[in-house]
């Protein structure tokens, strides 16, 4: 196990990196927590020892000093210009132009914008082809019959107070997106929240998720194969925190930051997909161990911020890259 660290005046964070046999295991996260790790299988030992040193290569590049190295590098920032939404609709797309929001007033100026997302067919998962993928996104035709609605940002960290009173952030801004938050904490935020409008507010399906992703497209990302620091906030854009959410472009459902930025708790427990079409589909039944977590973050890499890309944590768990985005039932 090769670990690396990144300390400065806003954020501790390390990763840590091992090849067993085939499987290349990353590691990452908060120093001080267990983190996050996604393991990822290879042909051949020698392919998987070739991705760990390059990977290597990429993280000492952008700062992260391996344990007992002297060696230090300051972080880049570069922030994308934000785009405007109230500018008559300047430099977005048809789609988000004509998309139906619906506007929830949490007090005090707070507000929160929901975007109707038709229903619709698609394919979930991916390709055998697609670059990076991982095993578990077995690719399968999904239905959804009935119309949705997806939060239009992820949930802010003054959204999070209007409801809850405190802010659990570790880097704090009224406008970014709340991080530090578990599944159960969004379930008692959804809750309060119903509690005080006309309810009906949940997090979205896995399924409802990577549609909503998606947005019509069939690419590796809502804005086609590959993804570059002008598209959003990852590891390669070098901000290394949250950021406010419309600095990027909107998908064409009029959606931002479903890649990168923060990872999103979706409702589903996480299981292995069904091999044949399915309709509606909510994840298992019964318990299992962990929930689905979905879009990447501004601390991932380049491939984990794809439609397809499975991430999971147990209920409990926070991190200071999780955060969430709203669903709500059409009436």
């Amino acid at each position: 196990m090769r670990r690396f660290e990144f300390s400065d005046s806003t954020s501790n964070k390390f990763w840590e990196v091992e090849v067993k046999g085939k499987t290349l295991n990353v590691t990452f996260g908060k120093i001080g927590t267990k983190g996050q790790s996604k393991p990822k299988d290879f042909a051949t030992p020698e392919k998987a020892k070739a991705e760990m040193e390059k990977l290597i290569k990429e993280k000492t590049g952008k700062g992260y000093v391996e344990v007992g190295s002297k060696a230090v590098k300051a972080l880049k920032p570069a922030v994308g210009k934000k785009t405007s939404a109230g500018s008559m609709g300047e430099g977005l797309s048809k789609a988000e132009k004509q998309a139906k929001v619906a506007e929830e007033d949490l007090g005090k100026g707070v507000k929160l914008e929901m975007v109707l997302v038709p229903a619709g067919k698609f394919m979930m998962g991916s390709p055998a082809s697609e670059k990076n993928r991982y095993d578990d996104e077995t690719q399968h035709k999904v239905t959804l019959t009935k119309p949705f609605y997806m939060g239009k940002y992820e949930v802010t960290q003054e959204q999070w107070e209007a409801v809850m009173g405190d802010n659990p952030s570790e880097t704090k801004e009224a406008k970014y997106p709340v991080t530090d938050v578990s599944w159960e904490d969004c379930q008692e935020f959804i809750e309060k929240l119903n509690t005080s409008t006309k309810g009906n507010y949940r997090l979205p399906t896995e399924a409802e998720w990577e549609y909503a992703c998606r947005a019509g497209t069939s690419t590796a990302y809502s804005f086609g194969a590959k993804i570059t620091p002008k598209n959003a906030n990852y590891d390669d854009s070098g901000i290394d925190k949250p950021i406010e959410g419309g600095t990027y472009k909107p998908n064409a459902f009029g959606l931002y930051d479903m890649h990168g930025n923060v990872w999103e708790w979706c409702e589903d427990w996480l299981a292995d997909y069904s091999p044949g079409a399915v309709t509606d589909p909510k994840g298992p039944t019964t318990t299992g161990e962990t929930r689905v977590l979905r879009g990447g973050s501004f601390v991932c890499f380049a491939s984990d911020a794809r439609s397809s890309l499975r991430l999971s944590g147990a209920p409990t768990y926070r991190d200071f890259s999780n955060g969430f985005r709203l669903a709500r039932t059409a009436l």
